[in-house]
């Protein structure tokens, strides 16, 4: 359209089915184009699986209301032929977030494909930038600027010009990214392209149990559940009138033909279900017992399981531990010696470990912290503390590079005291391996770093006090279990930036400790990430880009048989490039030498197998392309990104699948997780999703897995948390919000807040807001973000405020019709109103129920004089 003289109708294609009872009426919106419409269709493969869906979903509805009224005719349905057939004459873009798919789509014949790309940030690299401009612009590209600032679109334009480049399409208009595609020949640069992301320093709140329900945005399709009807399909939020009122529902569609409106203040009874990965749940039907049996064997079985959990670790905390005594005054010489800015969630975590530490029952502390988020100056702080009460510290780490890496930081960090510190690896000798035994087996050793040599059975340690195990997730809970055994009454601290989901669920149901460090480093940039094939030309231009910056590179390819002829073509395409190579078959001292040399930068690339995803801090290697991505974990490609942009500068990962090559479903969505979790800090994301691709499995116990298909891993935690607190005997209080039916509008309008997402969130963070001060500054955020609000918001937001004061009074319900009001509450508060102000106007109709007959002013101000008065 951009280059045509006479504007077309251009049409992005989604997922659709189309059905008719008569064969004359079969139409579809492809029948209403014109015959020169443009088809931009986006995920091929991904359209005709989930037609295949919907026409099967479309055709057990109309088996079901057949059923129940047989004078429905059959039902006519499209197959992808006929679509195929409607738009075999139109010119079709077909974009692919995995391109090399269309090899195994025989259905959806291409006869063009979209190759797309990110457009990079040209943060601070403006002689490169210049450079892609130009290259551009001889490929005779449309370059489009979507600029919205003046004064940067008038000095590009001078720089350009001065350049001898012209031609270029600029546009007032903000975006959050831009694209480059060789097929279309067209490259469009945003403000965010040009400047870089903005750092990320301020404090982001943690995400809690409570706040899960909504983690990620429901879309349309998304599998829900709710507490009393069980496993539905959001089907969006429409509008409905009752009685002259206005409301919002979210539509939920169930088994068969059943449909629930639920009202938008009902949100907290929703949950999005998260299952074990074994594909969609079954929907439950409304009405008939079906769900409540199902939720009573969950239940049955979560307090069998929690009970048996309850008496392991009430063992454990009957255990009398050493208890450590406060810091002496080294310890905090030895903490100002840190030479950074601690940031919130580090000291937080600090001062969690340390309680525990200083109680006396045994530690038992999950500490999850992003990559580089300084999660080791915590276990550093907390083995100075356990060595300065004459403690012997163990450290389990995974990896020989990350034992070394550990043992050097910790040389440093302990230098200036009298600590002697050991490292127990394939990296040390046979002699001096039998020497660090004797030392931790007389109290000679007061830290030891090691691998799963500390697993061994000749391990004997004169008086262990703290045990710390590094990246938690790569072990399993036999052998972490192992490790405790070496001393019941051990202090355990974990660490972890993707905590396995077992652990994850044990925080969050409080039988383990958790402290998350969720506050950025100062100076921070997130990775920017690419996600896409193997593309030579490619993979040199990023080597050589990061080169001319005087940086280096991590080249990931996780097979040694074939990683010598990998070396040879890379050191073919870049021939400037100075490579060595490390993998975990090589010598030890080679292997050694080969990471000191790269440290040292006496090498450009270091081409490796994934031996650097724990541990390795190389601050001058800010690019990684890791090459066949998808036949890694999405923790573990997490783990590898994070081994860069360790500085404060721009850092750039290149994820990579071969072509041609089909990919699994689970490996698209844990390359698209790793693309969407892009932000600094996404380490607990990650681990949700991670937990949602591969499932809850075996988090407790076999037995579990199919209840949490069942119900959703969410609301799982949920039981699970209540039926532990039982077993404790501290029961968790149900203190729910009250319901408020007041017959006046309520609902955001789409033309006032059009995206669905941002509505939904907004709904949730009136109805769920904890104070007045809460309510208030959502009000100015909507008001600053939307504009002045219609009535029907401003009605919202006075009903916010109104079920605050309604809960604080403990009323459990408000139902306004007319001028009466029927309140439930408290017994003792209803005597209290009965008798007081309201009296002349107040009726009690049972124990729980009050009647207030209203004097027809003002609704809603005349509830908040009500409430006042009660």
């Amino acid at each position: 359209s951009q280059r045509s003289q006479e504007p077309k109708t251009s049409l992005s294609i989604f997922p659709v089915a189309c059905f008719a009872t008569n064969p004359k009426d079969m139409a579809s919106i492809l029948d209403y184009l014109p015959k020169d419409a443009l088809l931009f269709i986006d995920e091929p493969l991904r359209i005709q699986e989930e037609f295949a869906r919907q026409k099967q979903r479309f055709e057990q509805y109309w088996t079901a209301a057949q059923k129940e009224n047989d004078q429905l005719p059959e039902l006519l349905l499209w197959n992808d032929k006929a679509i195929k057939q409607k738009t075999a004459s139109k010119t079709r873009i077909f974009h692919c977030f995995f391109p090399s798919q269309t090899a195994f789509t025989p259905s959806l014949q291409f006869q063009e494909h979209l190759s797309q790309q990110e457009m990079e940030s040209f943060f601070r690299r403006e002689d490169i930038f210049l450079d892609r401009i130009r290259k551009w612009h001889q490929a005779h590209y449309t370059i489009h600027f979507a600029l919205a600032s003046e004064d940067l679109q008038r000095r590009l334009k001078a720089k350009l010009l001065e350049a001898g480049i012209s031609g270029c399409i600029w546009s007032k208009a903000t975006a959050e990214r831009g694209f480059v595609s060789a097929s279309l020949a067209y490259a469009f640069i945003t403000e965010p392209d040009l400047g870089g992301k903005r750092r990320l320093g301020r404090h982001k709140k943690t995400v809690t149990q409570g706040e899960r329900v909504l983690l990620e945005n429901l879309q349309i399709g998304d599998y829900v559940v709710h507490e009393q009807y069980g496993v539905g399909i959001f089907h969006g939020i429409t509008q409905m009138e009752t009685s002259g009122v206005v409301r919002e529902y979210l539509l939920l569609q169930y088994a068969g033909t059943d449909k629930l409106y639920l009202p938008i203040e009902k949100l907290d009874l929703l949950y999005r279900y998260n299952g074990n990965g074994e594909g969609a749940p079954k929907l439950n039907r409304l009405g008939g017992h079906e769900w409540e049996k199902t939720k009573a064997k969950v239940v049955k079985s979560v307090q069998d399981m929690a009970d048996d959990l309850l008496k392991l670790y009430a063992l454990r905390n009957r255990c009398t531990g050493y208890a450590f005594h406060p810091d002496v005054p080294w310890q905090q010489e030895f903490e100002e010696k840190f030479p950074y800015q601690e940031t919130p969630g580090q000291l937080q975590a600090i001062l969690d470990t340390k309680r525990d530490m200083e109680r006396p029952r045994p530690m038992d502390r999950l500490i999850c912290g992003d990559v580089g988020y300084g999660k080791t100056e915590v276990c550093l702080r907390a083995a100075f503390k356990a060595v300065m009460d004459g403690k012997q510290v163990a450290m389990l780490v995974p990896t020989t590079i990350l034992a070394e890496q550990h043992y050097e930081t910790f040389k440093q960090r302990f230098q200036d005291y009298p600590i002697h510190i050991e490292s127990l690896s394939r990296f040390r000798t046979t002699a001096q391996q039998k020497q660090t035994l004797k030392d931790m087996a007389n109290g000679a050793a007061d830290v030891v770093i090691a691998t799963h040599r500390l697993l061994s059975k000749d391990i004997q340690f004169h008086d262990l006090g703290l045990l710390i195990i590094d990246e938690e997730h790569r072990f399993g809970v036999a052998q972490k279990e192992k490790i405790k055994k070496l001393k019941t009454q051990v202090d355990v601290l974990s660490l972890s930036a993707t905590p396995i989901p077992r652990s994850l669920h044990m925080a969050m149901t409080g039988l383990r400790d958790l402290s998350v460090i969720d506050t950025a480093p100062p100076q921070r940039y997130p990775v920017t990430t690419y996600v896409l094939e193997y593309d030579e030309e490619l993979i040199a231009q990023a080597i050589r880009s990061e080169m001319d910056r005087q940086g280096q590179i991590f080249f990931v390819h996780n097979r040694i048989q074939d990683i010598a002829r990998v070396e040879e073509r890379l050191q073919e395409l870049v021939p400037e490039c100075r490579i060595v190579v490390g993998h975990g078959q090589m010598k030890e001292q080679d292997l050694e030498d080969a990471i000191h040399d790269f440290i040292e930068h006496q090498y450009d690339l270091f081409l490796c197998t994934t031996i650097i995803e724990s541990g390795l801090d190389i601050p001058n290697a800010n690019t990684m392309i890791v090459d066949m991505a998808d036949h890694m974990g999405l923790a573990q490609l997490y783990q590898l990104r994070g081994r860069i942009g360790r500085s404060d500068r721009m850092a750039y990962a290149y994820i990579t699948y071969r072509p041609q090559r089909a990919l699994t479903e689970d490996a698209q969505k844990r390359l698209n997780a790793l693309r969407e979790f892009n932000e600094v800090g996404a380490g607990m994301k990650i681990a949700l999703r991670d937990l949602e691709i591969r499932g809850a499995g075996n988090i407790l116990g076999a037995e579990q897995h199919g209840h949490i298909h069942a119900i959703g891993f969410d609301l799982y935690c949920r039981i699970m948390e209540e039926e532990t607190a039982k077993l404790r005997g501290t029961p968790m209080v149900s203190d729910p919000m009250p319901q408020l039916d007041i017959d006046v509008d309520l609902y955001i309008p789409e033309d006032y807040i059009p995206d669905p997402g941002t509505r939904l969130r907004m709904y949730r963070r009136l109805l769920m807001a904890a104070s007045e001060e809460e309510i208030s500054e959502l009000r100015s955020e909507m008001e600053d973000r939307f504009g002045p609000w219609p009535p029907m918001v401003e009605n919202l937001i006075q009903i916010a405020f109104l079920r605050l004061k309604a809960h604080s009074h403990k009323i459990k319900s408000m139902k306004k019709q007319g001028n009466e009001l029927i309140l439930k509450l408290d017994t003792d508060v209803l005597l209290k109103a009965a008798q007081g102000p309201l009296n002349k106007n107040a009726k009690v109709l049972s124990q729980d129920t009050l009647r207030i007959r209203l004097d027809g002013r003002d609704g809603l101000e005349e509830l908040k004089r009500i409430l006042n008065q009660l």
